[in-house]
């Protein structure tokens, strides 16, 4: 039996729902990026993060199911009216146009900031707005339930917000 004829195995997880309907979903495992269609929908939504398990759905394991729910929460994301913070600000100064600079939030959740030039600011905000996937699995990894998107010329800030 070749490694690839072996059974799948039940895989524990932190998932994005990326699609859902009444009778099925897709999660996304946030940490290997790995695809799993469910069999059915056991109630969850779009945009949800899911910890829990996954497994093989009997006999032919070519859909699964999501065997066990140790939390579920709502992700959003959203653009703020809010400028950046002085602290991101701050951050933005010290780093060259291009760059991005990553620091843990007190408590719970991370700053990202992104330094553009100022006549694409508006640009850069779409970008992360539109790349929802991504931003909201990297939530789901950061553990955290929101993300704010704040801006002023030349400056992005993507708050990953518990």
């Amino acid at each position: 039996m070749s490694e690839s004829d072996e059974p799948a195995e039940a895989k524990e997880s932190t998932f994005l729902v990326t699609h859902a309907d009444d009778d099925s979903a897709v999660l996304k495992d946030v940490h290997d990026g790995q695809v799993h269609t469910l069999a059915d929908n056991p109630g969850v939504e779009v945009d949800d993060a899911v910890e829990g398990t996954v497994a093989p759905d009997p006999p032919m394991e070519v859909s699964w199911q999501l065997t066990e729910i140790d939390d579920r929460r709502s992700l959003s994301i959203e653009e703020s009216e809010e400028p950046p913070t002085a602290r991101e600000q701050e951050l933005a100064a010290d780093q060259p146009v291009g760059e991005l600079t990553k620091e843990p939030r007190a408590g719970t959740g991370e700053l990202h900031v992104i330094t553009v030039p100022d006549d694409e600011t508006d640009d850069a905000v779409d970008d992360v707005l539109d790349d929802r996937e991504a931003t909201l699995s990297r939530a789901a990894r950061l553990g955290v339930n929101r993300v704010e998107v704040r801006s002023a010329p030349g400056v992005v800030s993507v708050r990953y917000l518990p």
